[in-house]
């Protein structure tokens, strides 16, 4: 990695640590610790979902126009503030605007971050950068709920407090890498060259790449992630009578396999093409929907039925590393350089939305009718294949194929010049010998 790529991935994992101390907790804290009860419990794991939805409309536009760094580091000042008037909110009104400006801000670092990357990388390396940032990401959301579990104790409001505090502080260490970072703005395309005509919203909406990228991006975020913690775990509580330790174990599972599938499969997608890595990611996460119905209603015991809840997060945590290296380095890849900002913006907005709608669906269906809700999802996997299919057509090679399709850089050897006078071999005609430069 270059200087400026390991601060950003530094940063990446400082902030998923943080935000993984404190998010596993938030409904508990609200709840019980503050005495708040259920239903403002609920309100604020609301309001941290989607006030990003009114801010990140506005988010790509500003990037563009200033850079991704101070966006990054206004958006890191205010979770770091979001945090603390959490961890010191002690009425309704408090927690939910603490919420919103905490779940907003982490919404917008997202973006922020990927441009960075797509800043300080090029097609053919954009893939592994991606993939090292879900790892990352990943690995600190793991590390961070370990050890706020070890942490916090419902009966001592301080311990949760700490973990506030300790979250704020991992932003502000983000806020200040970015700070150091220092990249070349990229040389802007020509005015709709990449899109279709037109600027900002216009250009994005007029091409048909990216508009149905977005599709594909908003049933991929609502079939698997919208329902991990709403959906999928009242379903499995509900129908495979599966008790909290064993959805803890689960969730466990899924975060093992990422961190161990992730460089594992880089190679296998490297190789391969975009849309079949995101379509075979489909038919992955069918088998995983297929498998919680025999979880929940083959009534084949609860030793079963409890490995077979755990392995579908296993499935899950296997196609979201197959496909971490596709979908968010193809959304940079179909953007103009001067549009990068607003076409992450636009999928961070797509992703969030998904996650909104995705629990609000999901849950009741999984609470009460369980054959139909694993039917509903399966369907959707499938659809994910469908749509990557369908989006193949509108790519190019390089887009597909980045790394297969980049140009080998070669250097000239230069040869000594022919020896003159008495005894010199005669003159021949001698090009230049290309040698293949080596590439990390």
């Amino acid at each position: 990695m270059s200087t400026a790529m390991r601060r950003i991935q530094t940063g990446n994992v400082l902030s998923a640590f943080g935000l993984g101390f404190t998010v596993p907790y938030l409904y508990v804290y609200v709840a019980q610790v503050r005495g708040l009860g259920s239903g403002t419990a609920g309100m604020v794991l609301a309001v941290f979902a989607t006030a990003a939805l009114v801010l990140l409309p506005f988010t790509g536009r500003a990037m563009d126009r200033r850079g991704p760094m101070p966006v990054l580091a206004g958006a890191a000042v205010c979770a770091a503030g979001g945090a603390v008037g959490l961890g010191f909110a002690s009425s309704v009104l408090g927690a939910v605007a603490a919420a919103a400006v905490l779940g907003a801000a982490t919404a917008v670092i997202q973006p922020a971050l990927a441009t960075l990357i797509v800043w300080c990388s090029t097609p053919s390396t954009r893939t592994r950068a991606y993939a090292t940032q879900f790892f990352l990401q990943n690995l600190g959301l793991g590390v961070g709920g370990l050890v706020g579990g070890q942490l916090v104790d419902t009966s001592r409001p301080r311990s949760f407090i700490l973990l506030f505090c300790v979250e704020a502080a991992m932003f502000l260490v983000l806020a200040a890498i970015a700070g150091t970072v220092r990249l070349a703005r990229p040389v802007p395309e020509a005015a709709g060259a990449a899109a279709g005509g037109g600027r900002g919203l216009r250009a994005l909406l007029s091409h048909r790449a990216m508009v149905q990228l977005l599709v594909l991006a908003f049933v991929v975020f609502f079939a698997c992630y919208g329902q991990f913690e709403s959906g999928l775990t009242a379903y499995g509580t509900d129908a495979a009578g599966i008790d909290p330790s064993s959805l803890g174990v689960a969730l466990a599972v899924n975060t093992a396999v990422i961190v161990v599938a992730q460089f594992l499969v880089l190679r296998f997608v490297e190789r391969r093409r975009r849309t079949r890595v995101i379509a075979l990611v489909g038919l992955v996460w069918a088998v995983a929907w297929l498998v919680a119905g025999y979880a929940g209603l083959a009534h084949a015991g609860q030793t079963a039925a409890t490995v077979a809840f755990v392995s579908t997060y296993g499935l899950f945590g296997l196609g979201e590393a197959l496909l971490s290296p596709t979908v968010a380095p193809l959304v940079s890849d179909l953007a103009p350089s001067a549009l990068v900002g607003q076409y992450n913006s636009a999928f961070a907005l797509v992703k969030q939305l998904a996650l909104a709608v995705g629990p609000a669906v999901g849950a009741p269906m999984a609470a009460r009718v369980h054959g139909p809700y694993i039917a509903t999802f399966v369907a959707f996997s499938l659809a994910v294949t469908v749509l990557a299919l369908r989006l193949g057509k509108l790519l190019t090679p390089g887009q597909e194929r980045p790394a297969a399709t980049a140009p080998s850089r070669v250097v000239a050897q230069h040869l000594p010049e022919p020896l003159s006078g008495p005894g010199a071999l005669p003159e021949q005609s001698v090009g230049p010998a290309r040698v293949p430069e080596s590439v990390s």
